[in-house]
């Protein structure tokens, strides 16, 4: 999922007067109007000499497939804070805590504040078979523990998975990402200091407005695509506030 999403994002930025450079392990997609550099530990091309050597050819856009220790953090905040946008992957529970995992990895507070612009947390769902799908009524205890605490009206027109051929029995075709997106606003950026709490920053930025992922999860089984059960699985490890 995250890989659709990052090459989906390149493409959209990609133009022919764009340097554009990839860090990957392995490279999944191969495009040509982007520079892809594959890592290889037993020449000792790590993430983190990866950014080095592409720093080389002048790239206005990096991609590093997965920050995983402390050196990749420092070398992607370093092209960052140099001019180049770079996008990357970490894993976390939610979009306020790549904040704090980054810090985790030696990142500084005040280098985070100024490199950082913005984070997208993203779960799959499975998506409902569209030819075996059956109306539903969905129980509105199940509707508040999916959107809890936030106060929207339980939708008409939701559908549960039935299972037939073209789904192999499963209810199920394909699957849809549901996203959080932050933007590090200077009230959320202010925050960010030694110690913060990832509850902290969340709370924050739910008041400025972070749209969570279950409420985009939510849309999705108003819209029929989804249902309640398939939300609930994958932000199981999101936080909740009032």
């Amino acid at each position: 999922g995250k890989t659709t999403t990052l090459y989906a994002t390149l493409k959209h930025l990609a133009r022919p007067e764009v340097n554009i450079c990839t860090i990957e392990d392995p490279i999944e997609m191969v495009d040509p109007d982007i520079n892809q550099m594959n890592v290889q530990g037993n020449i000792g091309l790590t993430f983190a000499s990866g950014v080095r050597t592409l720093l080389r050819q002048d790239p206005d856009i990096i991609m590093v497939g997965e920050i995983r220790d402390t050196e990749t953090a420092s070398v992607a905040v370093q092209a960052a804070l140099t001019g180049h946008l770079v996008l990357t992957t970490l894993h976390t529970n939610d979009a306020p805590s790549s904040i704090n995992r980054l810090m985790d990895l030696g990142v500084p507070p005040y280098l985070l504040r100024s490199a950082l612009l913005g984070v997208v947390a993203q779960r799959l769902v499975r998506v409902l078979c569209p030819r075996c799908k059956q109306p539903d009524d969905l129980s509105p205890d199940l509707w508040r523990a999916l959107i809890a605490p936030h106060d929207l009206a339980v939708p008409d027109g939701v559908y549960r998975a039935v299972g037939c051929d073209e789904c192999r029995h499963t209810g199920f075709r394909g699957r849809s990402g549901i996203y959080e997106i932050l933007r590090l606003e200077s009230d959320l950026a202010r925050l960010i200091e030694p110690g913060i709490s990832a509850d902290k920053l969340r709370a924050q930025a739910l008041s400025l407005g972070l749209r969570p992922l279950r409420i985009g999860g939510a849309e999705k089984v108003a819209s029929g695509l989804t249902t309640a059960e398939e939300v609930l699985k994958v932000v199981e490890g999101e936080r909740l506030f009032d």
